[in-house]
């Protein structure tokens, strides 16, 4: 047994650590090892070990990496040589050396054992992050957050959040959105400066447009280097200036646990998007004994209610309405027990926009489903019939089309949304679980006059269904019609499910043709209507519902954006259904080109086995091309504990 030199930065108690075998490195090499939470430079010259730091004192070069030339250690950045036994340099600094033996069962290292770990600001801002009840960060470690990423390391050991690493950033910020559009509640997106920070945008701007709280942390570099353009430097203050309706950069004096309090404040309350820059020497500075904040005080209930007259205007108008209809929006889902208790009492049919899919089964005795370009014939019929609607959480978007010619009360927490695009007849200011439980005590009986509409919605679905499964018997032999893609998946699916959905021409068939189960969620990328939303949207439903079944419907050209996701819902065992609709096109486009009298043209696709990829990353994947497979593989995928893929190959005619 031998021992190699020790400068001294090794004294007292050392813990020993195997960094190699004997016969692992040889004479004349040097490789990285790891000894605890030390990285070294395993030297072999001369028949003799020697154990060094791994950072070159000029610049931090990895001396592991360097190379053993003329009797010195060379480092592989600039060139400075080193004793690769004693560590001296010829260029005056020297590098630290460890105590080493070498033992029958291979080489060992002794360090120090790490002192108590000493707060750092990066704790602060984690630990009010939790204080605030963020219990999930999707993201991505890098050079840049590696402070942060430690601290946010120390509260997943305590368990007081989850971790889950994602293989595009992008890819979080999708998670994170779709994570606050189920909960209500914002989850974090962890990413380094510049690129990292910056793939984060389109996920962001889809949380921002459909009012999803999410908070942002992206690493960034020294402030000392910030403004002559050091590697990965983007001024990030001006490039989420639009996204975020919070975004501040935390500095050594900063007051951190406020700026972290205020970040969590501003995307619960405005259901917005939130964003902290850390430079990268601040996130290890010692907190000192600053204490982390908390929403004690800080937050009101949130309980709008409307002004009286308001509230007696909507009564007046609803009560004089012979065939009044409930028209309910995404900013209503979780106000829908509410809702539904409502329309109960007026006798009105409930018609959901696209977003607001799945918040009334369609099932219920006065569901109408979907209305607009993803809708039913049953709501826009009764939509033209209705003499009074009643808009709860909808943002009056082209895709839903609610008409403005109807007289129109509309509620919503958002002033600025009220009569956004046109004047409504009464535009009421209010929590929507709020205003709707007035409105219940507020009307009388019904009026003589007012038409039971429940007989027209039975006949109205019944004309509906029989003209679906005319359509599902459709076969040109070219694959699987949208028809028979989603009544399969209606059959499939349990009650109380989530379902993420993409976008393209399967999302329009989903809308039109799935009938919504009791207790299900559906989750898009509504206003911003981004392809490759679907797969990340499905990590983010399981993170923040992993009791509920989750599937994702996407088409080939969303999931291809984001396709290495699988790989992350393998490592965490996710247990996602994904319904895959390939047609070998970007459909959608290729029929706004044939409509607008456009040549088609480049919207084809080169795709893999979608199935085999699946099974190559270790999930389950299953390939059909008629509809008599469609039940038994969704039935496998169903029961399969972990990822699963059905790769439906589809008509791309049949929509």
């Amino acid at each position: 047994m031998g021992t190699s030199i020790d400068n001294g930065s090794n004294t007292g108690r050392l813990d020993w650590h195997r960094v190699a075998g004997l016969s692992e490195l040889p004479d004349g090499r040097v490789k990285t090892v790891s000894a605890g939470r030390h990285t070294l430079a395993l030297t072999h010259f001369e028949g003799k070990y020697a154990a060094l730091s791994n950072r070159c004192p000029h610049q931090g070069g990895p001396l592991g990496e360097g190379t053993i030339e003329k009797g010195m250690l060379r480092c592989p950045w600039h060139g400075y040589d080193y004793c690769p036994l004693t560590g001296e340099s010829p260029f005056g600094d020297s590098v630290a050396t460890y105590a080493l033996e070498v033992r029958d069962d291979g080489i060992f290292v002794g360090v120090q054992p790490d002192p108590p770990h000493e707060r750092t600001v990066s704790d602060v801002v984690a630990e009010t992050l939790v204080s605030w009840g963020v219990r999930h960060v999707f993201g991505m470690v890098g050079h840049s957050n590696l402070g942060l990423a430690d601290a946010l390391r120390r509260q997943e050991r305590t368990g007081a959040i989850e971790y889950i690493g994602i293989r595009h950033e992008g890819a979080a910020a999708f998670a994170a959105s779709a994570y606050g559009k189920l909960t209500g509640r914002p989850a974090a997106c962890l990413t380094i400066a510049g690129p990292g920070a910056t793939n984060l945008m389109t996920g962001l701007w889809d949380a921002k447009v459909d009012r999803s709280p999410v908070i942002a942390l992206t690493g960034q570099v020294d402030t000392q280097v910030l403004g002559p353009g050091a590697f990965q430097e983007v001024d990030l203050h001006a490039a989420f200036g639009a996204v975020a309706a919070f975004s501040q950069t935390v500095l050594p004096t900063s007051r951190h646990a406020e700026l972290a309090s205020l970040a969590a404040k501003n995307a619960i309350v405005r259901r917005d998007v939130a964003h902290l820059i850390f430079p990268d020497e601040v996130q290890t500075l010692p907190a000192g004994d600053e204490q982390p904040g908390t929403p004690d005080g800080r937050v009101a209930p949130q309980r709008i209610e409307p002004p009286r007259e308001s509230l007696r205007a909507a009564v007046d108008l609803l009560s004089g309405s012979a065939r009044p209809v409930i028209i309910v929006g995404h900013g209503a889902r979780f106000d829908m027990e509410a809702v539904i208790a409502l329309a109960e009492r007026l006798g009105a049919p409930v018609i959901t926009t696209f977003k607001a899919k799945g918040q009334i089964p369609d099932d219920h005795p006065l569901a109408c489903g979907v209305l607009g370009r993803s809708g039913t014939p049953v709501a826009s019929w009764f939509m033209n019939e209705a003499d009074a609607l009643l808009v709860l959480g909808a943002s009056f978007s082209n895709h839903t089309g609610i008409y403005a010619g109807k007289p129109i009360v509309q509620v919503d927490f958002d002033q600025m949304a009220l009569g956004k695009f046109h004047s409504v007849a009464v535009p009421v200011w209010g929590e929507i679980a709020v205003t709707v439980a007035l409105l219940a005590q507020e009307l009388g009986e019904k009026p003589a006059t007012r038409v039971d509409q429940r007989p027209e919605l039975a006949e109205r679905w019944a004309i509906w269904r029989e003209e679906k499964a005319s359509r599902e018997r459709d076969d040109r032999g070219s694959g699987v019609g949208s028809a028979a893609i989603f009544a399969a998946l209606g059959r499939a699916v349990p009650d109380g499910a989530v379902i993420a959905v993409d976008v393209g021409n399967n999302t329009y068939s989903f809308g039109r043709y799935f009938e919504s189960g009791r207790g299900q969620s559906v989750l898009m990328s509504g206003y911003l209507g981004s392809i490759g939303f679907g797969y990340p949207a499905a990590i983010g439903a399981w993170a923040a519902a992993p009791e509920r079944p989750i599937f994702a419907v996407t088409g080939d050209g969303g999931f291809a954006q984001y396709m290495a996701e699988i790989l992350t819902a393998v490592k965490h065992n996710m247990d996602i259904t994904h319904l895959l609709v390939n047609n070998g096109q970007l459909g959608k486009i290729s029929k706004e080109q044939r409509a607008g009298d456009w040549e088609v043209w480049q919207t084809s696709l080169h795709n893999p086995d979608f199935a085999e990829y699946a099974n190559l990353c270790g999930a389950l994947g299953v390939k059909v091309s008629t509809a008599g497979e469609l039940d038994g593989a969704l039935a496998s995928a169903i029961e399969h504990r972990g990822p699963s893929l059905v790769e439906v190959i589809a008509d791309p005619e049949l929509v």
